[in-house]
């Protein structure tokens, strides 16, 4: 796969929608293969044209069943989907272990629709490190929609809203760590709040302390609403996607939406730079790691903090510590 008539075929034939293809590219993107930066640069002039949402929450809230339940909805817009289900990892494969594609199962015989499941494998942002570059590629081969379900998250995890135009938190009554939830950065991310299971006791509660926390901010451009679900029965869906695609149309017309895009290109450039800097660190380390500079880390005649600094100077010269 690393010949370049080879990797022209494999894109030519996902851009005209092949799922294979499409499949393929996405598993040279996980193993970060050699082709993945050259496929990129030809296809993000294409992109720029879907609707990324992300939608995020506790484990246990029901993101995939609610999940199943807008597909279907922007499935009868007339809009493809294309869903990335990012589960925890196996410690063997660093495959996804969870496996959400199962739980919409039903959508894998539809054309329109293509879902995806990818292990986080070590990352601790709620999101694939794949993910970023599989927005990209399923933007350009013409999804109208674009789902991001993260891994279930806490307190710190906001990964999303470095790639999602819109993030959806899905907060559940009676879990006892609602509270805690809502005093964490994850809550300033939300454009869209759904209460799910809310058939059940307790839901009224949730509501009211988002809504309240929500009242503590003056001034913002866009006030997220708070939705009612019960994704098991469909229950609030119907609003809940009002509120979405409302989101993305105030995005086009307010300057917060350029605003949020500055940040999302600022992120996206600054992953790349790291990307290639991890690389070419751990390459000269790999080079660099001897016997010799090993056992006078052990014997503490030197310390890791030199070593990293040497490594440094050969990688960026002129840098004066680490």
């Amino acid at each position: 796969m690393n010949s370049s008539a080879a990797v022209d075929t494999l894109l030519e034939k996902a851009l005209a929608g092949d799922i294979r293809s499409i499949a393929r590219i996405i598993s040279l993107i996980e193993n970060d293969s050699p082709a993945k930066d050259a496929l990129l640069k030809r296809i993000y002039p294409m992109t720029g044209k879907a609707m990324v949402i992300g939608i995020t929450g506790s484990p246990g809230a029901g993101k995939s069943t609610l999940t199943d339940k807008v597909i279907e909805h922007f499935r009868l817009m007339g809009k493809r989907v294309g869903v990335i289900a990012v589960d925890p990892s196996s410690p063997f494969s660093g495959g996804a272990i969870l496996a959400d594609r199962i739980r919409m199962q039903r959508h894998t015989g539809d054309t329109g629709v293509y879902i995806r499941s990818m292990g986080t494998r070590g990352s601790l942002g709620g999101l694939s490190r794949g993910t970023r570059e599989s927005v990209i590629l399923l933007d350009a081969c013409g999804y109208d929609v674009i789902i991001i379900e993260t891994v279930g998250v806490g307190q710190s995890e906001v990964d999303i809203i470095k790639i999602a135009d819109t993030v959806c938190l899905v907060l559940v009554p009676g879990m006892g760590d609602d509270i805690q939830i809502m005093k964490a950065g994850i809550m300033e991310i939300a454009n869209v709040f759904a209460v799910n299971k809310a058939d059940k006791p307790g839901v009224d509660r949730v509501a009211a302390e988002i809504r309240l926390m929500l009242d503590l901010v003056k001034e913002r451009p866009w006030v997220p609403p708070v939705h009612l679900t019960v994704a098991e029965n469909g229950s609030g869906i119907d609003e809940l996607v009002a509120s979405l695609v409302a989101h993305g149309d105030f995005l086009k017309n307010n300057p917060d939406g350029v605003r949020r895009e500055w940040r999302r290109l600022s992120f996206e450039v600054e992953e790349i730079l790291l990307q290639h800097v991890t690389r070419v660190a751990e390459r000269t380390w790999n080079t660099y790691k001897t016997d010799k500079v090993m056992e006078t880390l052990l014997s503490r005649k030197s310390n890791p903090y030199l070593v990293a600094e040497e490594i440094l100077q050969k990688i960026i010269p002129g840098t004066s510590e680490v």
